[in-house]
This record gives C-alpha cells, structure tokens and sequence, in this order.
C-alpha cells in the first residue's frame, strides 16, 4: 500500500497543467468520488489496523500535494476564464431563471409548525441517534417490547441506536425543563422497515407535549380539533379510537373521513371511509416520574404525527416514495406553494 502511495506521489510531481480543461480533468481523476485517491480510502479500509497509522500519514500527504497542484492550477487559470466571459454580447437579455420550489414535506411542516405555534407551542429539536433511555425507557417502554427489536430499530451498538420517533426529546424537554411545558418535536425518525407505498425505512414525525397544572384529556381533544379544522377544513368528520401507547394512559388515535372519497371507501382508506393521522393520550404518570415531573401536581398530554402522512392526505399524494425519490416533475408541482 505504501509503495502504491509513494508512487503516485511521483506521478502527481510530474503532471504539468496548462490549462483550465487539464486542471478539470486533474481534478476528475484524482480528486473526485471516483478517482484513484478515494479509491485508495477505500482500500485503506482492508487494511491491519496495526497498519494504518503509517499508511494513514502517507496517505493524507499524497491527498494535500494533489489538492494543492489543483488549488494552485485553479487560481492560474481563473484569469483566463473570466477573460473569456468578456466576449460575450453583454447586451442580449438573460435566460429566464426557473423558480425553484420548497419540498412538499417542508411546506406542510411548517404549517403544522404554524398552526400550533398560534396556540402557544414552541419547537424542540433533538439528535436523530439516541442512547436506550431516551429513546425508550424514559417512555415506558418495557425491556421486552417488540419496538426494541432488532425488525423494528437501527441499532448502533446494544445502547444507541438511530431514534424510532421524535418523543425522545420529549424526554430531553422534560429532563432539562420545569413545567408549564408546552412544544413540538419535528424531525427525521428511523425504522427498520420493508419500503414500499405506504412505508420506508425513514420518515418525519411531529410530535407535541402540553404539561401543566389541571390539564385534560377535553383539552387535548380540542386542541386536535382545531389542528385538523386549520389543516385540512371544516368539511371533514372526526373521531377519536381507544389504542395503547407506553408512554400515555388513556391512548387514542385520531381518524378523520376520508379525504380522497369523501368517506365512500376507496384503497386510500381500505374501504373504511376513515384515515388515521395521529396517535395521542394523556402522559402516563410513570414518564412523568422517572423524568423529575411530580404526576400528583400536574398533568400532560402528548400526541405524534407523521408528516408524510398529512402531506399524502393534502397533496392526493398515493406513493409515499416519491418524497424521496428527488424527481423534478414531481416537485414543481409545488412551485407555487
């Protein structure tokens, strides 16, 4: 490996560049994704490790001597670049510039972001890898629950682990706060999952958290209804099924009439006329304890969405790969937004 290094060291002292094409091409094949020195990074790689010390330093100096050669190219040849730009008929009018457009995601997470916003709730961010108590015991997450499995969670090693939903900083709000707390958790969230039209490996939730003195499950309720009324309309009907959530106790989950068939039943809904857009309940009064919160004096609700999931009711979205996809067409769709 060393004398492969050393090698190319010679052959980098003798390139001459002579013009900005050279230096491009330089550039292309040492410097770039596919050229030979990131080749070697990966070869670096398979290496022993009581090796990679001495090939590392070797390495690193043959890098610095080609992003020099490069660097100083690149100045020599700017001059003579501008100075063919002065040809040009300065006179001609300009291409149109196309408008660029935000991500649908973005759009609708800032208008969650909004909405609640003008009820009083402030916004929380977190890290996206997390350790085990965050992530689920400080939830009420039993030691065998089936989210902990390795199907369900990207672990890192035993402890960390990429964060399944952004309730974790809920946690980390409720560690470093004292009540009334009141905010929203937007943010990426991972999941060891099969992607297909309806679900993928990583998606963005918004999660919520009110705890104050007096705090019911009335309040919840109507602060979800006022959340769907500004998001998607008065039209819509709502309803609220009991469920099951570690960290809540009462749990529910919101549905609201379908929003492609008007509630007739189609393959969005499964024929139900219903669509799910969030899970929800009163704080169980465990989270709160084990998180410095004393459950006799106050109370708690939280709630969780995926913002995919809104977005695909809004947007008459059917596929939720296209998000990720990074086709055009379908993004200035949104270019008026």
């Amino acid at each position: 490996m060393i004398e492969k290094l050393k090698a190319l060291e010679k052959e980098l002292e003798s390139i001459v560049l002579n013009n900005a094409d050279e230096t491009e091409q330089f550039r292309l094949k040492y410097l770039s994704r596919k050229g030979l020195l990131n080749d070697l990074f990966e070869e670096f790689k398979t290496i022993p490790n009581d090796q990679k010390k001495e090939v590392g330093k070797v390495m690193n100096l043959v890098k610095q001597a080609a992003q020099v050669k490069f660097d100083e190219a690149q100045v020599n040849f700017e001059e003579t670049i501008k100075d063919s730009t002065t040809d040009q008929d300065l006179t001609l009018p300009p291409e149109p510039t196309k408008l660029g457009s935000r991500h649908p995601l973005v759009l609708v997470e800032k208008q969650i972001a909004d909405i609640f916003s003008k009820l009083g709730f402030s916004l929380s961010y977190g890290p996206e890898i997390e350790d085990d108590w965050h992530n689920f015991s400080g939830l009420n997450f039993p030691e065998n629950h089936p989210a902990r499995d390795m199907q369900d969670t990207f672990f890192i090693d035993k402890e960390i682990a990429l964060r399944t939903h952004t309730s974790s900083v809920q946690v980390r709000l409720m560690e470093n706060q004292k009540p009334p707390l009141r905010a929203i958790m937007p943010g990426r969230v991972y999941r060891n999952e099969a992607i297909s039209a309806r679900a993928h490996c990583f998606f963005h939730q918004v999660e919520g958290i009110y705890i104050d003195k007096n705090v019911s499950f009335a309040d919840l309720k109507q602060t979800l209804y006022h959340f769907v009324t500004e998001m998607f309309g008065k039209e819509f009907k709502i309803r609220f099924r009991p469920s099951y959530f570690p960290f809540t106790e009462p749990s529910a989950e919101m549905d609201i009439s379908c929003i492609i068939c008007k509630g007739k039943g189609c393959n969005v809904c499964k024929h139900t006329g219903w669509v799910e857009i969030l899970g929800c309940g009163m704080i169980d009064p465990n989270v709160m304890q084990s998180n410095g919160i004393n459950p006799d004096e106050f109370s708690g609700f939280a709630f969780g969405m995926g913002i995919e999931r809104i977005t695909m009711l809004k947007y008459n979205v059917k596929d939720l790969r296209v998000f990720s996809t990074n086709d055009v067409r379908f993004l200035q769709q949104f270019e008026s937004e």
